[in-house]
């Protein structure tokens, strides 16, 4: 398993249709065959940047999500909306502490 960042930055008048769009999709992104886990975050300083955390099975299963309809549609209704490009790491967790 692995995760997944995603760093994604917004016009101010954008941040509420890129919200909207999540939060239709949302369950659908985490159902999606591999989507273990899914989060969407918040810079505290800058309100226009936000992240989101997926863990995936194996990478197969994140490129089967990237090249599906869903991730097609909820990208071409995001990828407008960006006031800076997009940035994504895939990483591997070596440890967790609770």
């Amino acid at each position: 398993m692995f995760v997944r960042i995603v760093k994604m930055g917004f016009q101010d008048q954008n941040i509420e249709a890129f919200l909207a769009n999540f939060e239709a999709n949302k369950e659908k992104i985490r159902h999606f065959e591999g989507c273990k886990f899914l989060e969407l975050y918040r810079d505290k300083n800058d309100p226009t940047i936000f992240f989101t955390y997926s863990y995936w099975e194996t990478e197969n299963d994140l490129e089967n999500y990237r090249h599906s309809d869903i991730f097609k549609n909820v990208w071409a209704k995001t990828k407008p909306l960006f006031n800076i490009p997009p940035m994504a790491w895939s990483v591997d967790k070596l440890e967790t502490l609770s």
